[in-house]
């Protein structure tokens, strides 16, 4: 089961333009991999979507697996993207992201969780997370039961795949018509009328370059 990481990421990207007060956002990676360009071509889409002038300022972690459990690094990068004018950063860079986090925290900015909720580390201080629902790939596999349809399948917003965080760690920073902006765009893509740009379809952004 694969994840539509553009779907959920263009969503807090969203999230990340309506609150910025600067109009420069951030985004963290990891290693510099397909995949993790696809999360910041999403996120950077979404940015755009809000403001269509918007600065975002994208750095990669490295380019070896380190690059996944370097918080110190993680740290580094979001102090020089705040420097640049990023009030909101966005780390999708595994155990990295946890520098992020804590920067964006101490340096009075807000940060964007990835994969699980996140909200919690900081109470907010982290705008939302961009939720992985592995959790429902679960529980959809394990309730067909032996009737398991086996091949690969891919799970994005129209079928409970990936999502943006709620509760009640980030209430307070997410208004009523922010939300509204996001599940709009959510139902759009769930109708089919809004695609998002994969990275990893033709290895190009029409949002950002890396």
């Amino acid at each position: 089961i694969g994840f539509n990481e553009h779907e959920g990421s263009y969503l807090v990207g969203m999230l990340a333009a309506q609150t910025s007060k600067t109009g420069t956002v951030g985004f963290v990676g990891g290693m510099d991999i397909p995949l993790i360009r696809r999360f910041g071509c999403g996120f950077a889409q979404g940015v755009k979507a809000i403001n269509a002038d918007a600065t975002i300022i994208a750095n990669m972690t490295g380019t070896t697996p380190a690059a996944w459990n370097d918080p110190v690094k993680g740290s580094e990068l979001t102090k020089a993207q705040i420097s640049q004018g990023a009030d909101v950063v966005f780390a999708a860079a595994g155990g990295t992201g946890v520098g992020v986090l804590q920067t964006a925290a101490d340096e009075g900015i807000l940060s964007i969780g990835v994969d699980s909720n996140q909200n919690y580390m900081h109470p907010g201080k982290v705008l939302t997370s961009m939720l992985k629902r592995v959790d429902n790939a679960v529980y959809d596999a394990f309730s067909q039961g032996d009737a398991l349809e086996t091949g690969n399948f891919q799970m994005g917003v129209a079928n409970g795949g990936v999502g943006y965080a709620l509760d009640e760690f980030n209430a307070s920073l997410v208004s009523a018509d922010m939300q509204s902006a996001v599940d709009a765009a959510a139902a759009a893509m769930t109708a089919g009328t809004l695609s998002v740009h994969d990275y990893t379809s033709d290895e190009s952004c029409p949002a950002l370059s890396f």
